[in-house]
């Protein structure tokens, strides 16, 4: 790393002894550190700008990426790779430039782990899951005691559903001493596939008390009480994961953890519970991916002109960003379209997020919150429904059904079983003699039961 101080080079150090293991509540104040002591530290402000992503503060995680980014020219080619393919994935979000930088990295310093792991978290946003194991598998060959590689490798496991494996290896992690926040937040995921209720106390109880780390958890006993319904339940966390977040001064953080339960109680319904948790989110933060969140949930409440405002400017202020304009913006306006009832226009706005609906970048940690997984595939799922067109609004749940591991305990996957259900029974043929009538909600077509009752029987 650049840099003519020697004491900003070893507050750097400790700082990234701390990141390697994944822990970047640790890691950011020395980060910090570095960069009081020597202000044009390009290395310094990359691994405080990612350490603030790790922890959901993505705005301004992106404000010192772009810092780094600036103070680029100074540095070594090494350092060139590492600050300029992140600032293309993290801050522009373009990841059809950001991928063939790391692979020159890559092939430039070939026994380097870093390249081969954001390759693999770059397949994923993409939904090829099989490759960013394999990159992911390559990059933890050449660098198997670092804790981060454990994490990302399980995290890998649990995409393709490879469950045993990506128990295996945390448990590989732990005996090593590799413990850390993200390896037990995906022991927390692992549990929750696995019904294992237990344990998820386990890791609830370890977390409790950490500043900077409880909320997370907070928020995962949130999303897993609304998967299972228990909404008075979900709410009561999730109030308690924003407070948490707050008093660790995670704002945007917070404010995704609002935008979260606004849209889980928008697709159940509960239309006088999302309205003014969208609204709180937005005061919060406007970062990415929480107007993302909010923008869905007030469109799933049945409103038309804000989420379209917000959409709009999304679009507006990411004109690069990949998946904003070909996952979040199209999600939004076919919500928009459903809530008109034109489900083909819904099914022609989804047609540009078919290359990357199934990856988990719309799936990617704010801090504790999820944003949300498969979700162009629900929405286009639900559009084959309000069209009667039962065989292809089934493939669509099935798509969510056969990524469990990517949808863990999003509320959608409870969903998607309701959504096939509704798919296997289309309206009946009207024939003599009897008369049939819609039972349907008017309230939102995200609530309509698309049910037919025989009246004369």
């Amino acid at each position: 790393a650049t840099t003519p101080s020697l004491e900003a080079l070893q507050a750097y150090s400790l700082g990234s002894q701390h990141f390697s293991v994944g822990d970047t509540l640790a890691a950011a104040p020395f980060f910090e550190q570095a960069i009081r002591l020597d202000p044009n530290f390009a290395m310094a402000y990359l691994r405080l700008g990612m350490s603030q992503l790790n922890l959901g503060e993505a705005s301004l995680g992106a404000k010192n990426i772009q810092k780094a980014f600036d103070l680029s020219k100074r540095v070594s080619q090494w350092e060139k790779f590492a600050i300029q393919s992140r600032y293309y994935y993290s801050v522009a979000g373009d990841l059809r430039k950001a991928r063939p930088i790391y692979e020159l990295w890559a092939q430039t310093y070939p026994r380097d782990p870093i390249p081969l792991n954001v390759l693999s978290t770059i397949y994923a946003a993409v939904g090829q899951y099989d490759k960013a194991l394999a990159m992911e598998r390559d990059a933890f060959l050449l660098n198997s005691v670092r804790g981060t590689m454990y994490q990302n490798l399980v995290a890998a496991y649990l995409n393709l559903n490879r469950l045993e494996e990506a128990r295996t290896t945390a448990e590989e992690a732990q005996l090593k001493k590799l413990d850390s926040p993200s390896l037990r937040f995906n022991l927390y995921q692992l549990a929750f596939l696995q019904n294992d209720t237990a344990g998820m106390s386990q890791e609830v109880i370890w977390a409790a008390g950490k500043p900077g780390v409880e909320d997370m958890f907070l928020d995962l006993e949130a999303q897993s009480a609304a998967y299972s319904g228990r909404m008075r339940r979900a709410r009561e966390f999730s109030r308690q994961a924003v407070a948490s977040a707050e008093r660790a001064k995670k704002k945007e953080t917070a404010a995704g953890y609002e935008a979260e339960a606004a849209l889980h109680e928008a697709i159940f319904g509960n239309l006088a519970e999302a309205r003014p948790r969208a609204t709180a989110a937005l005061r919060l933060s406007t970062g990415r991916d929480v107007q993302n969140l909010a923008a869905l949930a007030l469109a799933c409440a049945g409103d038309a002109s804000q989420p379209e405002a917000l959409g709009a400017d999304l679009a507006k202020r990411f004109p690069e960003d990949t998946i904003v304009q070909f996952n979040y913006v199209p999600t939004i306006h076919a919500q928009l379209a459903l809530n008109r009832h034109d489900s083909s226009q819904s099914i022609e706005a989804l047609l540009a997020a078919s290359p990357y609906e199934l990856g988990t970048e719309g799936n990617a940690l704010l801090g504790g919150a999820y944003l949300p997984a498969l979700h162009p595939v629900y929405v286009r799922g639900m559009a084959y429904l309000v069209a009667h067109r039962g065989s292809e609004a089934a493939a669509e749940f099935q798509k969510i059904l056969d990524h469990r591991g990517v949808v863990v305990s999003q509320p959608t996957g409870a969903l998607a079983h309701l959504g096939l259900a509704r798919a296997y029974c289309p309206p009946p043929k009207f024939h003599p003699g009897a008369k049939w009538t819609c039972v349907s909600d008017t309230r939102t077509v995200s609530q309509k039961i698309f049910g037919w009752v025989d009246v004369d029987h």
